[in-house]
């Protein structure tokens, strides 16, 4: 089941590193003229890195596309996206990353100070349109990629999602969201279900709590 990972020294050593190599992605993508801002999503930005027992601690990322030669090519995106991220990761004699439905995940890193614990990466993409919600890019695997589909997947309910953020922490509600995200992360570990990622989870806590507190 997972839980809050709570070695903060750890965790800033970790996640420097891996929002370098996130940083340096964003860069190689803007000369492919991919304009995208990175963020760290649910999980350290907010104290809230979670751990499945001792598994290793997956830093979720978003590149969220600001504009690019075709939006709607979500092929191409991907596919520019985990070329990039490829790149960096060998530039520090990492392997590729793993190209699943929703996000690119590196393998398996360790700090040189803790080999114990190790760490990876999930990079999701995502965009939004105006004045709608924001907008996951997934690639539904056939077995054939040539009958693959890559598509944006709307994601309900999230075009206030950050200004709940804000309202929720000035109320003092914090610590509400973060009790229901653990819950929500353990409830889909619980029946395997792969559709729902960190991003979808926190989403779906920060409504739930709004929505309780703003009846």
């Amino acid at each position: 089941m997972f839980h809050y990972f709570e070695d903060k020294e750890f965790l800033n050593k970790a996640y420097s590193f891996c929002a370098d190599i996130v940083n340096q992605t964003k860069m190689l993508l803007q000369k492919e003229d991919i304009d995208v801002e990175m963020f760290i999503q649910g999980s350290k930005r907010r104290n809230m890195v979670t751990q499945n027992e001792e598994e290793p601690i997956d830093f979720d990322f978003d590149l969220f596309i600001k504009s690019c030669p075709d939006i709607y090519n979500c092929h191409a995106i991907k596919e520019a996206v985990r070329k990039c991220f490829n790149q960096v990761l060998q530039s520090k004699d990492l392997p590729d990353c793993e190209d699943s439905r929703s996000v690119l995940s590196s393998k398996e890193m360790w700090n040189d100070e803790d080999e114990q614990t190790l760490f990876s990466i999930d990079l999701a993409i995502t965009t939004r349109f105006p004045n709608e919600n924001f907008c996951r890019l997934i690639h539904e695997k056939t077995g054939i990629i040539s009958f693959d589909r890559w598509l944006w997947n709307e994601v309900p309910d999230s075009l206030e999602m950050y200004q709940r953020v804000e309202d929720l922490k000035q109320e003092g509600s914090w610590q509400d969201v973060r009790e229901c995200y653990l819950e929500k992360k353990n409830f889909y570990l619980t029946r395997n279900d792969q559709d729902h990622p960190s991003f979808i989870c926190f989403n779906e806590a920060v409504n739930e709590v709004f929505y309780h507190y703003h009846n």
